[in-house]
């Protein structure tokens, strides 16, 4: 049962903390100061400063984040440039950490398997098939190692990766279904820390039980019961593990993917939704098909520039030019 007085304080405290506290104008600061040590290195072309600018990443994703809940969330705007932005940068941020893995190997990561597993699944929606392929083959050659681990909490992710999986009809270690588990086992018997992994995936386990039928009002339940399992976890902002983040808290992504998918696949969805939370600006956010790649953000196109330059071996190059 969803408390409708928590999820109101809930939502009022998520608006406020991007009105008053993490404004465009706050990260703006940092972003400058980032951007001032990214131009120096460049300009100088100094290789051995250069993991400074794997580093200045988090600072552009840390300043779209703000652009786009100013736009959609104060000013009432549909912009996804910044959003888009945000899941470029997690792209960058992987396969630019590749090339410090033997300068650097106990480098720390700043993204996590949340962020690379949310940035995925929305090049599935923006049509991206090319950087899509790029990123699920760093996850199938990094799963479970430095470069990406996966003791991970966060049911969600591990739902969305089991999806796309089946979605796309690529697999993991062999299997497209709950790879959760497979991987589990598998880094259980390496030694590895697998405690975060979940067993079992709550209410994500039926819908992927029952993800493609043909059934509506089925399907119409089970986004209900997703509705109502988000809804209630990120009425618990700042607590909650699961969606008690301010990036997303009030995003459903986890259900539009799910929508997306079967609108693909030509199956039945619902028309409308009556909930709180498929009623947010975020959740009613429109995607074309495919969505027209954003207008880069002015530091990281000179980071990527900087690498194609200075190492052959980033992977980009590779491929051409790419977002474009």
């Amino acid at each position: 049962m969803i408390n409708e007085k928590k999820l109101s304080l809930a939502y009022k405290k998520y608006k406020k903390n991007f009105s008053e506290g993490i404004t465009p104008e706050y990260e703006q600061k940092r972003y400058i100061r980032r951007e001032n040590k990214v131009k120096s290195i460049i300009e100088t072309n100094d290789t051995e400063k250069d993991h400074i600018l794997l580093n200045s990443l988090d600072s552009i994703f840390d300043y779209n984040m703000s652009l786009w809940k100013a736009n959609i969330l104060i000013q009432e705007k549909y912009n996804t440039n910044s959003f888009k932005n945000m899941q470029m940068t997690i792209f960058y941020e992987c396969i630019a950490q590749e090339i410090y893995e033997t300068r650097y190997p106990d480098m720390h990561v700043q993204y996590n398997f949340k962020e690379v597993i949310t940035a995925l699944i929305h090049f599935v929606m923006f049509g991206w098939e090319k950087e899509e392929k790029i990123l699920l083959t760093f996850i199938k050659k990094n799963l479970g190692k430095h470069l990406l681990d996966v003791n991970s909490h966060y049911k969600h992710s591990w739902y969305l990766l089991n999806l796309y999986l089946q979605y796309r009809n690529e697999n993991i270690m062999g299997c497209n279904k709950d790879i959760h588990q497979v991987i589990k086992e598998k880094l259980l018997k390496a030694g590895q820390e697998v405690e975060l992994i979940p067993t079992n995936l709550d209410i994500y386990d039926e819908v992927l039980a029952n993800w493609n039928t043909n059934n509506l009002e089925e399907i119409s339940v089970l986004i209900s019961k997703l509705s109502d399992y988000h809804t209630t976890l990120a009425s618990e902002l700042g607590n909650s593990i699961e969606f008690g983040d301010y990036v997303y808290a009030f995003y459903p992504y986890e259900i539009l993917f799910l929508l997306h998918v079967r609108k693909k696949l030509n199956l039945s969805v619902p028309n409308s939704f009556e909930d709180f939370l498929m009623n947010t600006p975020e959740a009613k956010m429109p995607f074309e098909d495919p969505e027209p790649y954003p207008e880069w953000d002015p530091m990281l196109r000179m980071i990527d520039e900087f690498y194609r330059k200075n190492y052959p071996e980033y992977i980009p190059n590779q491929y051409g030019p790419l977002f474009e």
